[in-house]
């Protein structure tokens, strides 16, 4: 196994692992590059070939901070500064195959970020246009895609939702953001025809939506579970719902939710060969299980919430587990278990606690433990998963309960 394949398994869990060093030589960012596509784009199941193409062509090497390009070939969320981050190569596939963009249409992007989704689309549509509310991150995106010559892209700096008027209709709208709802001026500024994707839902709950305007109205297909950080400006002064960090908890821990029948488990983020069971379940109607026989190889899910240190002292997790031929990788983080990380007000990591590792067989049975929560905390992730080891995990009732 390579190096780099060895380094992505906790990607998403620890990012601010060193693991073993990307090398940095351009024909060894090639072949990081081909392999990312490879093992995590193309096997998790994008399938359009200018898509692939265009993932294995931009150099995101070059769109993340000096310090991370090591992790630049993860598929993971890196941070970015100011509290963004760039969106795992992944859902950047994803989100890009969905709506289809073709060589003759004017996509609208808003969140640019970093600028890599701007430049996947680049090769893909005859105009693109993308709108960054922060304008530190928007000025550093528009140097950078020049430089790059990433010629038919233009940035602007401004609040995304009032989209870029100047410039509709759009053939395409990618909101890379999540508002609680779609605002009505991209609905406005999306030709008839169109497709729009974009994340809606509360701060730690969202789902991807594919939009399509027939005759003026839109026409809404639910897609997959997914995580992003919010739409800022006005979008966030609208926004209804928002989460109590002093109370985390986690929704659907029981996996009883499945409202697309896609045998996905609703709320639940990044899933990789996880699907559910409903034999024997030791809880209500419907467990998760993971399969993975190569090593290496994602197999997971994950979950977002908000949690203050300041005012949560501690948090106890426990969760139900039975598995069998369980195997470790080679690396010591290749092993099976549940991950809580902490993050601080920036979306630095600044703690893991674990459950497990478990390895071997062994029926239904509960495990739990209890964790200091950091003071600086302000946000957690809960993983579940192989972590690149090997075998069949089943895991049911999920529950966090905070300790004030």
């Amino acid at each position: 196994m390579s190096p780099m394949k060895e380094s992505l398994l906790w990607a998403a869990v620890c990012a601010c692992w060193a693991g073993p060093a990307v090398a940095q030589t351009d024909a060894e960012l090639q072949r990081a590059r081909q392999q990312m596509v490879t093992d995590f784009i193309e096997q998790e199941g994008v399938r359009d070939r200018r898509v692939l193409e265009a993932m294995r062509t931009v150099p995101r090497h070059e769109f993340v901070p000096r310090p991370l390009r090591a992790q630049a070939y993860w598929d993971a969320a890196l941070a970015i500064g100011h509290g963004q981050t760039i969106s795992p190569p992944f859902v950047v596939a994803y989100m890009t195959e969905t709506i289809d963009p073709r060589p003759e249409d004017r996509v609208l992007e808003i969140g640019t970020g970093s600028g890599y989704q701007a430049a996947i689309l680049s090769g893909l549509a005859k105009e693109v246009y993308t709108i960054e509310i922060v304008e530190p991150l928007g000025r550093a995106a528009e140097r950078r895609l020049k430089q790059l010559r990433y010629d038919n892209v233009h940035v602007k700096v401004g609040d995304g939702y009032q989209g870029w008027p100047e410039h509709a209709p759009f053939d395409k709208i990618i909101v890379t953001c999540s508002p609680e709802s779609v605002p009505t001026p991209l609905v406005e500024q999306l030709k008839d025809g169109g497709r729009m994707i974009i994340p809606l839902g509360e701060r730690y709950q969202q789902t991807f939506y594919l939009f399509e305007k027939r005759g003026g109205e839109l026409v809404e297909q639910k897609l997959i579970p997914t995580l992003f950080v919010p739409m800022t400006g006005i979008s966030e002064a609208e926004r209804q719902v928002k989460p109590d960090p002093a109370r985390p908890e986690l929704v659907n821990g029981g996996f009883e939710l499945d409202e697309n029948q896609d045998g996905r488990a609703d709320n639940w983020h990044y899933q990789r060969q996880a699907s559910l069971e409903t034999d024997d379940a030791p809880q209500g109607r419907q467990y998760v299980c993971f399969d993975n026989d190569e090593r290496g190889r994602l197999a997971q899910l994950l979950q977002g919430m908000a949690l203050d240190g300041r005012q949560v002292r501690s948090v106890e997790v426990s969760v139900q587990v039975k598995y069998e031929r369980l195997a470790s990788g080679p690396s010591p983080l290749e092993k099976p278990a549940l991950v809580l990380t902490f993050y601080d007000d920036t979306r630095r990591v600044i703690g893991n606690a674990f459950i497990g590792p478990w390895e071997g067989r062994s029926d239904w049975r509960q495990v739990s433990k209890q964790f200091d929560v950091p003071a600086k905390a302000r946000e957690a992730i809960l993983r579940i998963g192989l972590n690149g080891g090997t075998g069949r995990l089943c895991v049911d009732d999920v529950r966090l309960v905070p300790r004030r």
